[in-house]
């Protein structure tokens, strides 16, 4: 027994001795992190393009003071990033753990939680000042991320918490849709709305963490990139950072980006169209057919056809009529109809359209 027991202490010593000995080794090299965490900002005024949150933020943050918050807007706008960073600046590196609670939509936020979770942080009560010496506000911040996911009576109960703990508690509610948060909330918060970010905001960013990352690009890479995100910079530094991995030595480009993003090439869209206004239903059926074939998303198809349809030289009545066809195959493609008839429906309707005008 005791021989057993022996042999057990020695394998437990070794690991620890490797350990010991790979550790300065490890130390050294840098943990890999997302490029969306590594170049979240760091400070409000690195917040890109909402210039009226950022004012707002940084004269409450000179008088150590802010309101109930509500952010509103597309995702990857720099919501959270926003309120993260004025924390980070209110409190410091040591209080911001102890002074910030973050409740995502992956958190459980029923009405249970609101009362005791949330109830009980908004009741500590805060020091106003912090280790380092320099003042700081004596109240708490709750950051409710994904708001709009929350129950009614979640919300609701959530009311007079963020009424009776004013003095030691403030609120950030941050939520895609501000229809969903019900109005006894939105009245107590001061409401800022982010809007997708501009082009060149997009490509300035882009261009910055491509010069820090030493990668090799085109300008049409760039380009794509700002077009397949949408005003989302989180998905275009995410698109960015697979595109540099798919291509570690070499160029990144935009065929790589396309690829990666998921869209359909445009020459693909291109050549549907071109069918449809200048060919037959038989090629039309065989172009849609490969495109489903394809892998494509029917998704994806419809809103790149309506970008294109809306550029197209047509009357208002063909781009209302095609426009309305797309709404009522989106609906259906929703409720899981099947993609390669849903997609042959919109296109005839377009040949339709397209013999009208001949």
């Amino acid at each position: 027994m005791q021989a057993f027991l022996k042999g057990a202490t020695l394998q437990s010593t070794r690991p620890q001795k490797d350990k010991a000995a790979a550790g300065p080794s490890s130390e050294k090299r840098a943990k890999p992190i997302p490029w969306v965490e590594k170049y979240r900002p760091k400070c409000v005024d690195e917040v890109a393009f909402q210039d009226e949150v950022v004012a707002v933020l940084k004269k409450s943050l000179e008088g150590a003071d802010l309101p109930n918050l509500l952010f509103y807007g597309p995702p990857g706008t720099g919501k959270t990033s926003t309120i993260l960073a004025a924390a980070r600046e209110l409190y410091g590196p040591h209080l911001y753990r102890q002074r910030v609670l973050e409740l995502n939509a992956s958190d459980e936020r029923g009405i249970q939680v609101v009362r005791e979770k949330v109830k009980n942080f908004a009741q500590l009560t805060a020091a106003g000042t912090r280790p380092d010496g320099k003042p700081c506000p004596p109240f708490k911040i709750i950051i409710l991320d994904e708001a709009d996911s929350m129950t009614g009576p979640a919300q609701a109960a959530l009311r007079r918490t963020m009424e009776k703990e004013s003095r030691t508690t403030r609120f950030c509610l941050i939520c895609n849709y501000i229809s969903r948060i019900i109005e006894p909330l939105t009245s107590r918060c001061s409401k800022f709305r982010f809007k997708p970010l501009a082009n060149k905001i997009q490509e300035e960013r882009l261009l910055e963490i491509c010069e820090k990352e030493n990668l090799k690009y085109t300008k049409e890479s760039i380009a794509a990139l700002v077009g397949v995100s949408d005003g989302d910079l989180r998905k275009a530094i995410t698109f960015l950072q697979s595109a540099a991995r798919l291509n570690m030595d070499k160029e990144i480009t935009e065929r790589a980006v396309i690829d990666i993003a998921g869209v359909v090439p445009p020459k693909m869209i291109d050549n549907l169209l071109h069918i449809c206004f200048t060919g037959t239903f038989e090629k039309l059926e065989v172009a849609v057919r490969n495109m489903v074939d394809e892998g494509y998303a029917a998704t994806q198809i419809l809103s790149q056809l309506h970008e294109s349809i809306i550029e197209r030289q047509l009357s208002d009545k063909q781009k209302s009529a095609i426009t309305e066809k797309m709404a009522v195959v989106g609906k259906c493609l929703t409720d899981g109809a099947d993609e390669y008839l849903q997609m042959l429906s919109l296109c005839s309707l377009i040949l339709q359209q397209a013999s009208h005008n001949n």
